[in-house]
Order: C-alpha cells, then structure tokens, then sequence
C-alpha cells in the first residue's frame, strides 16, 4: 500500500505544480489550441488557450512509478511497464497530432488513416509483448481469455499459436481504439474528460487492491475458489494510483476556465492507459460500464453519423452528446458536472457489480 500512496501523492504534487510552469513554457512559444468554426460559438474565446497538457500528465505518471518503486525498493513488473508503454506510446501518436494543429494552424492534425496506424503499431507491440514475461505460476500479464470481471470460459486461443495471437491482438486493438477514441471524443469540454478519467483510474485502483488481497498466487484470498489470476495486482495499483494523481493535479489548472488542454497527447494517451488497465486486471468487459460516460460519447458519434448517411437527419444538434446540451441552451459548467455526476454512477455500478461478481456464492 505503500508503493501506492506515495505513486498517488507524487503524481498528484507534479501534475499540480507542473502543469503552471508548463503553461508558461506553452504561452512562450505560442502554442495554442485551435477552435473548429463549426463548434458552439461560446468555445470561440478559447482559441489559443496552451494544449499539449497531456504532456504533464503522462510525466507525472511515470515519475511518480518510478519514485514509488524507488522509495519502497520492489522490482518494477511487466505488466506496469506495459500499461505505460501504451499510455506513453498513444501519447506521442497525440503529441504528433497536436504538434501539426498548432503549426499548421488549423483544428485538424493527422490524417485519421494516419493516427490508425500510429495507434494500431503501438496497439500490436504491446498485445504482443503482453503474452509474454510468464511468472513463476505461469502467468502473463495479459491471457488469451475473454473477461468480464475475471476471466471467462470463451478462449481466443484456437487454430494454433499464430492464429490465436493474431485474434488476440485483433481483440487488443479494438478494446484500445474504443477507449482511446472514447477520452479524445469526450475531450471537448474545460475538465470534463479529466474529472472522468480520476473516477475511473480511482476505482481501478480498488479493483488491483482487492485483486492483490484475494489473488491466487499470494495466498491471501479467504476463498481459494474465487481469487484472481492476475499476474501484478498490486503494481497495477501503483499504476493506476499514479494516473490518478497526475489527473487530478492537471484537473486544478483543466477546470473551467480552462487555462491549458490535454489535447490529443492527454486524451489518447489515458485511454490507452485505460484499455491496459482493463486488459491486465482481465476486466475487459467491465471497463465498458466503468467507462460508460466514455461509451456514452462514442455512441452519441456512431448514431449521430449512422443517421446522416442512412436518413440525412441528424439525432442530435451536434456530436459528441456534450456539445447537443450545449446547442440546447445548457451552460458548459452545467454540463460538465451532470456528465460527472453521470460517469460517477458507472463507476459506482461497475465497482458494484465487480464486488458482486465476488460475494455471490460466499
């Protein structure tokens, strides 16, 4: 526990302090967000409000493994370092795409076939990395087993060797795309994808906790048939502790009115810290109702562009649904805590039904 606390307390006082010296180094250079013209004309007045912010983000949460492994002196795990390897290496496919924005002057970077493939290489090297770096009982930190809560019964590993790593990184890629997509999609409000993103690294930081407490291999569990066969629960925790506080120390400076964005360098980057926590906890289904304020956006877009190209009529007054609310008269504050209140409550569900999973049948 430890590790944990001193990963959420570092991360939490260099995204706090961080971020304002970033800010100045940002406003120096001039860089700043560009606005699409299209958007609500109350968002005009950000234009050139520093971006980039995931930066600090993504700095804090590796500083902030690093100190708590080097103040309790425990071994860095695989898994841990895969979970930052995919938030670090989406994070640069962002800063690439945000870089462009700013030079180029307009609210477009990449190309979306090229930020494709900039997520799917980092996507495939950590799927495959993540079937390897077995442990002592055999364990890798992520199995070829679909999971909800733990792992199920439903294998990818069919065929052979070859064939069943080409479904799992299929499966891989999509589980990141989603929430990647998902925190970039609902990145378009002062705080609104940040305040989200605390909840959900908060409750996977209890869900890796009780994992360590009740997993297999440490023989804690007070039930040996229900524990969990997750390979590093506990550095899982330190991880998702560490996201935690970074996220909260960039929310102080991210709240409205915002005085720096995440840009595309925040938002992909925690969405892909997302999806690997989900994949090494083997919580891969459940992260969909943990995240479901990010499923929620993702769909709004889905069926906002399906309806267009099917019907010509639009669902909504704009997409992603927090921009319909603002269209409607809502203020962005307004929206922003309702659509926190709402991410809340899926946390709240999914972190019901994980413990549900458990306690059934005691």
């Amino acid at each position: 526990m430890k590790g944990v606390l001193i990963a959420a307390i570092v991360s939490l006082v260099v995204g706090l302090f961080g971020t304002p010296m970033f800010i100045k180094f940002l406003v120096r250079k001039g860089y700043g967000q560009f606005i699409r013209d299209d958007g609500p004309t109350t968002h005009h007045t950000k234009r050139g409000t520093p971006t980039m912010g995931g930066a600090v983000i993504i700095a804090a949460s590796l500083l902030a493994y690093g100190m708590a492994h080097l103040v309790t002196m425990t071994p860095v795990t695989a898994s841990g370092m895969l979970v930052l390897f995919l938030m670090t290496g989406l994070g640069l496919v962002g800063f690439a795409d945000d870089a462009i924005k700013i030079t180029k002057q307009r609210s477009l970077g990449l190309t979306s076939v090229q930020k494709l493939l900039g997520q799917t290489l980092v996507a495939v090297i950590f799927a495959v990395l993540a079937l390897q770096f077995r442990n002592d009982a055999g364990l890798t930190p992520a199995s070829y087993n679909i999971s909800f809560a733990r792992d199920s019964n439903v294998s990818l590993a069919l065929g052979g060797t070859v064939v069943s790593l080409i479904l799992f990184v299929i499966w891989a890629n999509l589980l990141i795309a989603g929430t990647s997509n998902g925190v970039n999609l609902t990145d378009g409000l002062d705080g609104l994808a940040t305040g989200a993103s605390v909840m959900v690294f908060g409750a996977y930081v209890l869900i890796a906790i009780w994992q360590f407490n009740q997993n297999c291999q440490n023989g804690l569990a007070s039930n040996a048939a229900k524990c969990y066969d997750v390979r590093d629960p506990h550095d899982l925790a330190v991880v998702a502790a560490a996201l935690m506080g970074a996220c909260f120390g960039f929310l102080w400076w991210n709240a409205t009115p915002a005085k720096i964005f995440m840009g595309d360098t925040g938002s992909l980057a925690l969405g892909g810290a997302l999806a690997g926590l989900a994949i090494t906890t083997r919580t891969e289904f459940l992260v969909v109702i943990l995240a479901g304020l990010f499923v929620l956006e993702t769909l709004s877009v889905i069926l906002q562009v399906g309806s267009f190209k099917l019907r010509r009529k639009r669902i909504f007054r704009m997409a992603p649904l927090h921009h319909h609310f603002e269209m409607v008269g809502w203020n962005e504050i307004t929206v922003v805590i309702r659509f926190w209140i709402i991410a809340g409550l899926c946390v709240a569900f999914g972190l019901g039904i994980f413990y549900a999973e458990w306690n059934v049948n005691q």
